[in-house]
């Protein structure tokens, strides 16, 4: 994953709405109608919001007929928490715990 993909996924989670829908996907794919039940929002805000999730890698869009299904991406999800956890790889030094010159 480079730093551009890395940027966007950030950029994408950077609003309180996008977090919560990432959030409701977690449960399983959801209908836009669906996700537009939840929130206090307009179609067009809630379309802006998914197109920032899907153009990140974060979320997959499935069309059906006039329906919009969208889901986790769960390979961008393993890709972004795999470099979380290298930035969380540090000891109290701040030092990376597996840096062969570390005193």
């Amino acid at each position: 994953m480079n730093k551009i993909d890395i940027g966007m996924i950030c950029k994408a989670l950077s609003d309180s709405n996008r977090l919560e829908i990432v959030q409701i996907l977690s449960e399983g794919e959801k209908c836009a109608c669906r996700l537009l039940e939840r929130f206090e929002i307009t179609q067009p805000t809630l379309s802006h919001h998914m197109r920032i999730l899907v153009e990140s890698g974060l979320v997959n869009d499935r069309k059906e007929g006039k329906w919009h299904y969208y889901s986790l991406n769960t390979e961008t999800l393993e890709g972004f928490k795999k470099y979380i956890e290298i930035l969380g790889n540090c000891d109290d030094n701040n030092t990376k715990k597996s840096c062969c010159c570390r005193k």
